[in-house]
């Protein structure tokens, strides 16, 4: 008989010590590493919950990284911003100041001033982070503004600003340079003053004639063109007796010339002397006082209004339809108050719009009843500002369509999308005596430009984006300019920090720098003070915090709290980081002190496995007998 060798290797105390030594080697590793296993298997049933968190601590990461770099952005554009508001408190200083005093160049300081900071703001306005421009809206890739020299100056092949103040300019002076009025003497005793072009968007408007002149008869302002006449009758008026006649320029202000009859020697500025011997003088005399009034209006009020106008048109890129109405006896001037239509031809359209009537704006119908209306309806007697009011609702134009001097001005913020026609015959041609005989009508996209040559002569506006430069050079699309910039920074959150260089605050303060720093006259003319004045005035204004209108500190205040919804969204994310971190360790970590014991026990039952294992391996037949 054989008897086999006891096998240390195959015995199972032999396996026992094998995995306590492995029992060790895991413990060891625990107690190096912190973690429970090397891989997920020897994580144990937790371990679901653990990788979850993971993954959600990877999203918080992302977010994190997201918020840093919009903060990035929106602190950049916050710093350009500022540097706008100090660039506006600037150039407002110098316009408010009273020094009119002209250098060689026809500008005063302020404007030489001014000059310098347009510079400054295009330069603002092309601010980048990265290889994002700021204010370029959605087109972050593209210079949001153009350079300021060309701008100003044009190139070779667009003109500037400077071109297209200049070509205002002459057309609103005309070339007799009364703003375009004309002045005649019909008879010995009388005066008449009347606009040169029916619709014309150029030049001064006779806006109201009043008189207390004693014996005289004051006619108008009516006709198309609008017209006033005074008659002295032959007859002279009293000492102190005036004459009051308002003006509308071509940017909305109004400005009065009062002239007073006087016997005083010599005869007060402002006044026109009696002649108490041939009172056929008086007349002459009241004559040449209303001309030299209205040729210095023109050449000192009419011009600074027209280069504000001329900013507007180079530099508002809210769209506008353009159209010159009349009434049906062209008696008076259309006004917002003129009817749709009525029994009183004067002071309604012909031909009007009449019910069962229908028009379209952009897609929507209005229909025209008798009485009544509700909702996208209109009474045919209703004004004709309350059918812009009711276009403007519908278009949702940020800038209120106009009526001025008998010309309406439809404005929409999006020239592609506007579109108006007639759905009936009555209502195309009741169009048509809007002064919109094309249809659809279409918005004209700005820059506007004089329509003919000789400038003084023109009667039109055109559009000029062919051959105009365009300051602008972002997306200008319909839309939220903060919309153009999204960021998501937690599972349900986003924040909008977009921003552009046409939003109305900062394009408003650009063209008003733009103008002042632009505009210069002769030193030696006798109305260059009186212009500057008149500039620096609505330049002051015009950089003036309006109610209702969009500032610098708007844009601001958005960008604010989009980085206070960021700066929550982080808190909220560093709680919930330690809350799955948490979670993940006590899946995942070993706990030192416990895998020193477990590692110490281990220890004891193996030395007492070997003493076991040294002792039967001593074992011989002799001990065991």
């Amino acid at each position: 008989m054989s008897i086999s060798s006891i096998n240390y290797s195959s015995s199972v105390l032999g396996a026992q010590i094998r995995n306590i030594n492995q029992q060790l080697t895991d413990l060891s590793t625990q107690l190096a590493t912190g973690k429970l296993s090397q891989n997920y298997s020897g994580m144990g049933t937790n371990e679901g919950f653990a990788i979850a968190g993971r993954s959600q601590l990877s999203n918080i990461a992302a977010y994190t990284d997201t918020i840093t770099n919009v903060n990035v952005n929106i602190n950049l554009a916050n710093t350009a911003l500022q540097s706008l508001t100090t660039i506006r408190n600037t150039v407002q200083t110098g316009s408010a100041s009273t020094a009119q005093d002209l250098n060689v160049n026809g500008q005063t300081v302020a404007q030489n001033t001014a000059a310098s900071q347009f510079g400054s703001m295009v330069g603002v306005l092309n601010t980048q982070s990265g290889n994002r421009y700021l204010f370029s809206g959605t087109a972050f890739n593209t210079q949001s503004v153009a350079n300021a020299g060309d701008i100003i100056n044009g190139t070779t092949t667009q003109a500037g600003f400077k071109t297209v103040m200049a070509e205002r300019q002459a057309a609103d002076l005309g070339a007799n340079g009364m703003g375009r009025l004309l002045q005649t003497q019909p008879t010995p005793s009388s005066v008449r003053v009347s606009e040169d072009v029916a619709g014309s968007p150029f030049g001064m408007k006779i806006a109201a004639v009043s008189s207390t002149l004693t014996g005289a008869t004051v006619t108008g302002p009516s006709g198309s063109p609008v017209s006033f006449s005074v008659d002295l009758n032959g007859l002279n008026p009293n000492d102190g007796d005036k004459l009051s006649v308002q003006f509308t320029l071509p940017d909305g202000t109004t400005e009065q010339i009062v002239l007073t009859a006087s016997t005083a020697t010599p005869t007060p500025a402002g006044s026109f002397a009696i002649d108490t011997t041939t009172p056929a003088n008086t007349a002459t005399n009241l004559n040449a006082a209303l001309n030299t009034a209205i040729t210095k209006l023109a050449n000192t009020s009419l011009v600074a209004a027209s280069a504000v106008t001329a900013g507007d048109n180079f530099f508002n890129t809210a769209s506008s339809a353009i159209g010159s109405a009349k009434t049906s006896q062209a008696a008076t001037p259309i006004t917002g108050a003129t009817a749709l239509s009525g029994t009183t031809p004067s002071d309604s359209i012909s031909p009007g719009f009449a019910a069962g009537d229908t028009m379209t704006v952009n897609g929507t119908t209005l229909t025209f009843v008798n009485s009544g209306a509700t909702g996208n309806q209109l009474n045919v007697g209703d004004s004709i500002q309350t059918l812009m009011s009711k276009i403007d609702q519908i278009t949702g134009t940020s800038k209120p369509s106009t009526v001025h001097g008998g010309v309406i001005t439809i404005n929409t913020d999006d020239a592609s999308s506007l579109n108006i026609s007639g759905g009936t015959a009555g209502a195309t041609a009741a169009l048509g005596a809007l002064g919109f005989s094309s249809s659809p009508i279409t918005a004209t996209q700005p820059p506007l430009r004089v329509g003919s040559s000789p400038a003084s002569s023109a009667t039109t506006l055109v559009n000029g984006s062919a051959n105009t430069v365009k300051w602008y050079q972002g997306n200008d699309g319909p839309g939220s300019p903060r919309s153009t910039a999204v960021a998501r920074v937690d599972d349900s959150v986003t924040v909008q920090y977009g921003a552009q260089a046409n939003e109305d605050a900062i394009r408003q303060q650009l063209q008003a720098i733009a103008v002042f720093g632009t505009f210069s006259t002769s030193p030696t003319s006798q109305y260059a003070g009186g212009q500057v004045s008149a500039l620096s005035l609505r330049v002051t204004q015009s950089l003036t915090k309006q109610p209702g209108q969009q500032h610098i500190e708007d844009i601001q205040t958005d960008l604010a709290m989009a980085q206070n919804t960021m700066k929550d969204a982080s808190t909220r994310q560093t709680q919930a980081k330690a809350q799955l971190q948490s979670i993940i360790d006590q899946a995942e970590s070993a706990s030192p002190d416990q895998v020193a014991s477990e590692i110490l026990s281990l220890q004891n039952a193996l030395q007492a496995s070997y003493q076991v294992t040294s002792n039967l391996a001593q074992l011989s037949l002799v001990k065991f007998l």
